[in-house]
């Protein structure tokens, strides 16, 4: 999905046919993006001081583990890598103090929207002034960015964030809790939303009277009896009897899904965000949607996720190569396309 509407060109950049073809291509390019070692790039000839003589309009942008300066510049990094490094495996999961992964590559997918952003203002810059610039981001540093509460929390007061499952450092009732026949979040986080979930929704309203439950400061501190005390109640009727309660009385919930039920989910549907795509290979697939919406501007997939080199004779022609040239690329092995032949 990452790599749909893009065309795969696989060239051997340790060979000078193959670096020629680079060459040529980064003299006409707007962007080019390296995610490797940072030493690597300097290596092959490929970082932004080499190209830029040819193209000094050049945006070069670098990925890497750990960024391109620091102690640990060298390292290899993965999204996991990342994650133990920037503390987030630690402020993840439950109490039982085991570092738990978050459920997504969230320091890979930081690191290339961090890395997008900065892409587009270079580009914005050069309209503006007619000059390239060079920027680098790594999957800590981009990781490290998104964690603005927990920052501000430890740098105001100095509170280490801890791991709480899925409950909000600074509101409760705000967190999952258990149903009759799975899970429901509920995020009464107001005052007038916790009167409203106690009275109207769980039809307790003794528990207003609680003095465990008497603040915000209070339903903090006394959070496991809190969570306790919701779920004696929610765990008599299914998710489907609480959430429409919950929207009823604007009180922000829903349910828990697994993942095979989120694609399945009206709403979803309804938004597009699983789409039906033919792969010229795998024939009729599935893959997700695009999240945002343009009133001016119509997405669709124009071409599937390439496999590796699937339009390397293509590019190869486009730059200007004749058919014997590029024959001969391909049988020295300096190109390459998965399903050639």
């Amino acid at each position: 999905m990452v790599n749909r509407n893009k065309r795969s060109l696989a060239i051997d950049l340790k060979d000078p046919r193959g670096m020629a073809v680079f060459m040529a291509l980064a003299k006409t390019a707007d962007v080019v993006i390296d995610n490797m070692r940072p030493d690597a790039k300097f290596k092959l000839g490929i970082d932004h001081e080499s190209l830029k003589p040819a193209n000094p309009r050049l945006i070069y942008a670098s990925i890497s583990g750990f960024g391109q300066t620091g102690p640990y510049a060298k390292k290899g990094g993965y999204d996991m890598i990342a994650q133990g490094v920037s503390g987030i495996m630690r402020m993840t999961g439950g109490e039982d103090g085991r570092p738990a992964k978050v459920g997504i590559a969230i320091h890979d997918i930081a690191g290339g929207v961090s890395a997008l952003y900065a892409i587009i203002a270079a580009l914005f810059h050069r309209e503006r002034h007619g000059e390239g610039q060079y920027l680098e981001t790594s999957l800590v540093d981009a990781g490290i960015a998104w964690m603005a509460w927990e920052t501000a929390a430890f740098f105001g007061a100095g509170e280490v964030a801890q791991p709480t499952g899925t409950r909000h450092r600074r509101s409760a009732p705000y967190q999952a809790y258990r149903t009759r026949d799975g899970y429901m979040t509920v995020g009464a986080n107001t005052e007038r939303m916790w009167v409203a979930f106690c009275r109207e929704v769980l039809g307790a309203p003794g528990m207003l009277t609680d003095p465990r439950f008497a603040s915000l400061d209070l339903r903090l501190a006394n959070v496991e009896a809190l969570q306790d005390a919701i779920e004696s109640v929610t765990c008599l009727q299914p998710t489907t009897h609480w959430v429409p309660l919950l929207d009823a009385h604007g009180i922000p919930g829903g349910p828990v899904y697994t993942f095979d039920k989120m694609t399945r989910h009206p709403h979803i549907a309804a938004r597009e965000m699983c789409i039906d795509v033919e792969h010229p290979k795998i024939g009729p697939m599935k893959m997700l949607g695009f999240p945002v919406k343009f009133s001016a501007l119509d997405l669709e997939v124009r071409r599937p996720g390439p496999w590796l080199g699937q339009h390397s004779a293509e590019v190869l022609a486009e730059a200007g190569l004749d058919p014997a040239e590029v024959e001969a690329m391909f049988v020295a092995g300096v190109v390459y396309d998965k399903y050639r032949g």
